[in-house]
């Protein structure tokens, strides 16, 4: 059951960025040609929505899925190293930091927090590399300056 609450409370906090800009997305896209075009010949709002605004929205929405997925990776991290993420038996790399920070095994052998800390490193790394290549082949009109 903790592991559902982290992903209904991660959710909730997460979902008003994704909502302000797919938001901001539909009111430019409401204004453009294409959406004025289907109006005037007489189109529902419903096949506007679905023809014309929701495969428009579709990039954007999957971009910002692919970079949340490194802050959600994070986020959970951290909570588990604060003791209110996923407990025991289910792994954790948070709750392995956290074990081998609180029970000194770092002195002994520095590998208990260099092996998790690491992973973790390269798990949200290589997720922020996905989602700029996603960027990059959804938009490839968009400057990088």
């Amino acid at each position: 059951m903790p592991i559902v609450s982290l992903v209904v409370i991660l959710g909730f906090f997460g979902w008003p960025y994704l909502a302000r800009i797919v938001r901001g997305q539909v009111l430019s896209l409401r204004e453009r040609e294409f959406v004025e075009s289907a109006r005037a010949i007489g189109s529902s709002s419903g096949r506007i929505i679905m023809k014309e605004i929701i495969p428009n929205v579709t990039a954007v929405v999957l971009v910002y899925a692919t970079l949340a997925i490194p802050t959600n990776i994070t986020a959970e991290a951290a909570l588990s190293f604060l003791g209110v993420g996923v407990r025991d038996p289910t792994p954790s790399w948070g709750q392995m930091l956290n074990q081998s920070q609180s029970n000194n095994w770092y002195q002994l052998d520095p590998w208990f927090l260099i092996v998790p800390g690491v992973t973790l490193l390269l798990t949200v790394m290589a997720f922020n590399l996905l989602g700029d290549a996603v960027r990059d082949a959804l938009d490839p009109r968009a400057s990088r300056g």
